[in-house]
């Protein structure tokens, strides 16, 4: 990517030298054939060639954000919108054989938009139980002149079974402002008063509205035309899985489900057939280092978006 950028733009970049250096860490189709090696790995490949030689039931937790049923041109690659039969037929062909990765008490969150929701529901349905479908609020973006804003995307949250899984609803409390404090006996009732203000830890709904879209002053942006929030990724991963679980996603993009995983000291594996993807994901993966942050999660807590100030300031 060679476009012009302000001083204070942070958005992620890599330079020729660093594709050549970065590419050397990449998984390919020949290193799995040779020795199956897959755990914290980005494999450089197609999904429909690298899947077959991954082990069934390894991943504790799957997430798949793939092409929605949109026209989006992936760095040369373009996915051409289709009807909704044909693209019920593309989820088809690769659902299943990622589903197959899942181990039996493991979780799997399916991102899409209104568009393609439907689909995503039936055929995810004929593979997995669906527990719940979340919205998020995707605040970017002017507007439509003859429609209404696109603001929301789905995630749909699946298990194989039902009786059985993993799910910490104690790491993914959210920490909101009290506008109208009750008290009794002259003492906050299910609330902390600090100098900064007063909080409450409240249980996550199936609608979040505190997620912020990486945009160019955020040091975990990169120029991928779908890229999700870590901290909608930190939300699923902690929920879902526990530490030095296995995490995987199939379409992985700029690395943001593997990135979020290592920052959150799970194993990761991800499969991105883009190789400049693939390398945006290993600087993002060696900055993780030394770099732990994710924005709006600071010292176990998720914090309401706009609430930087108080996130920094308050003692927890």
């Amino acid at each position: 990517m060679n476009a012009n950028r302000a001083p204070r733009n942070r958005t992620l970049t890599v330079t020729e030298d660093e594709i050549k250096t970065l590419s050397q860490r990449l998984a390919t189709i020949q290193d799995l054939r040779n020795d199956s090696q897959y755990l914290d790995k980005t494999i450089n490949a197609d999904i429909m060639e690298a899947l077959p030689l991954l082990p069934d039931h390894f991943a504790d937790l799957v997430i798949i954000d793939p092409p929605y049923n949109l026209t989006k041109n992936f760095n040369g690659s373009v996915f051409a919108a289709r009807s909704d039969d044909e693209y019920i037929d593309y989820l088809r062909m690769w659902i299943l054989s990622v589903v197959e990765k899942l181990k039996p008490n493991g979780s799997l969150y399916l991102c899409g938009d209104w568009k393609c929701t439907a689909a995503l529901q039936i055929v995810l349905s004929e593979n997995l139980h669906i527990l719940n479908r979340i919205t998020w609020q995707r605040e970017k973006g002017r507007g439509a002149k003859h429609n209404w804003k696109n603001g929301m995307e789905d995630i749909w949250f699946a298990v194989n079974d039902p009786n059985n899984f993993y799910f910490n609803v104690e790491a993914v409390k959210i920490r909101r402002q009290v506008i109208a404090p009750y008290r009794e006996s002259g003492k906050p009732k299910d609330w902390e008063e600090t100098s900064e203000g007063n909080f409450r830890m409240t249980y996550p709904s199936n609608f979040w509205d505190d997620i912020s879209i990486p945009f160019w002053s955020m040091p975990e942006n990169t120029d991928h035309p779908t890229q999700k929030p870590e901290k909608l990724i930190a939300k699923l991963i902690l929920a879902s899985s526990k530490e030095g679980d296995m995490v995987f996603d199939p379409f992985l993009g700029s690395g943001t489900t593997s990135v979020v995983a290592k920052k959150l000291k799970r194993h990761y594996c991800g499969i991105e057939i883009n190789t400049e993807y693939c390398c945006w994901a290993e600087k993002r993966l060696e900055l993780a280092d030394t770099d732990t942050e994710i924005q709006g999660y600071t010292n176990g807590v998720f914090w309401e978006r706009n609430t930087l100030n108080k996130q920094k300031n308050t003692a927890l």
